[in-house]
C-alpha cells in the first residue's frame, strides 16, 4: 500500500484541528496536553521509523533496542504508581518476564519467523502491553490500600511486612488490570479490528494471515497482562513511600 505524504499531512493537519476545537467547544482543559501528546508522537514516530529501517537492515540492534523498550516501559510504570528504586526493579522483572515469556514461546513454535521484521514488531506490543498492565496493577493496588489503610494497619501491627500486607488486596488488583485486555479479546472482530489485523489488512496481507497474527498478539497479550499483573502486585510496595513512612510497623518486622 503506497502512503501520499502530502494527503497524510492535510489529513492529519485537519484531524489535529478539529480535535483541538471540538476541546475548546466543549471547554476542556486539555488542549495543551493535546498539542504536547502529538508532538511528541509525530517525532517519536518518525524517529523509531528510522531507527526500525536501520535494524531490519541490521538485526543485530534489535536487542539493544527491546532492552531499552523494556527500561522505558518500566520507568513510564513505576513513575505512574509514585515507586521508589525497589519499587522499579520490581516492575521492570514483571514487564521482562511477562514479555519474554510471551516472546519466547512464539519465536520457538515457530508461529513467527525468526526475524527483526517478524518479532520486534511483537515484542514491541507485548512490551507496551505489559507496561500497560503494571500500571493498572500498581496503581489500582495503592488505591485499595490508601482506601483501606486501616485494614492495611491492622495486618502490619500482627507482623506482617508491607508485602504480606498488600497481598490481600493484590488478586483484586490483578484481576481489575486484565479487564480491557480480556474484553479486547471478546470482542475482537465485533466490536472492533484491531491494530495488527487492520495493519496487516493495509499491508496487504489475505485476512486469514492477518487474522492468525492479530491472534499471537492477543492471546499472547493474555499471557504477558498475566504474569505481569501477579508479579507486579507481589513485588512493588503496596504503598507510595511518602505514605508508607506513616504507617507504624512492628519492631520484629522490616517494610
Amino acid at each position: 500500500m503506497s502512503v501520499d505524504p502530502v494527503r497524510t499531512g492535510i489529513a492529519l493537519a485537519l484531524l489535529f484541528a478539529a480535535a483541538i476545537a471540538v476541546m475548546s467547544v466543549g471547554g476542556i482543559r486539555h488542549r495543551t496536553d493535546l498539542t504536547v501528546a502529538a508532538a511528541r508522537a509525530f517525532v517519536q514516530l518518525i524517529a523509531v521509523a528510522l531507527v526500525i529501517a536501520w535494524i531490519f537492515t541490521h538485526p543485530q540492534g534489535a536487542a539493544v533496542y527491546l532492552g531499552i523498550m523494556v527500561l522505558a516501559a518500566a520507568w513510564t510504570a513505576n513513575r505512574r504508581m509514585r515507586g521508589d528504586r525497589r519499587d522499579f526493579a520490581a516492575v521492570l522483572v514483571a514487564i521482562l518476564l511477562g514479555a519474554g515469556a510471551t516472546v519466547l514461546i512464539v519465536a520457538a513454535t515457530g508461529a513467527l519467523s525468526f526475524t527483526a521484521q517478524a518479532l520486534l514488531p511483537f515484542s514491541a506490543q507485548m512490551i507496551g502491553g505489559a507496561m500497560t498492565t503494571a500500571i493498572l496493577a500498581g496503581m489500582r493496588l495503592r488505591d485499595d490500600v490508601t482506601d483501606n489503610l486501616p485494614v492495611f494497619e491492622n495486618y502490619v501491627a500482627l507482623g506482617a511486612t508491607y508485602r504480606q500486607a498488600g497481598s490481600h488486596f493484590a488478586r483484586r488488583a490483578s484481576e481489575r488490570a486484565l479487564v480491557p485486555t480480556l474484553d479486547q479479546t471478546r470482542s475482537a472482530g465485533l466490536v472492533t479490528l484491531p491494530g495488527a489485523f487492520v495493519g496487516m489488512l493495509l499491508g496487504g496481507a489475505t485476512p486469514l494471515a492477518a487474522a492468525q497474527v492479530q491472534l499471537l498478539v492477543l492471546i499472547g497479550l493474555l499471557l504477558v497482562q498475566s504474569v505481569t499483573a501477579l508479579l507486579t502486585t507481589r513485588l512493588v510496595s503496596p504503598l507510595p513511600g511518602n505514605l508508607g513512612r506513616n504507617v507504624a510497623v512492628p519492631f520484629t518486622e522490616s517494610p
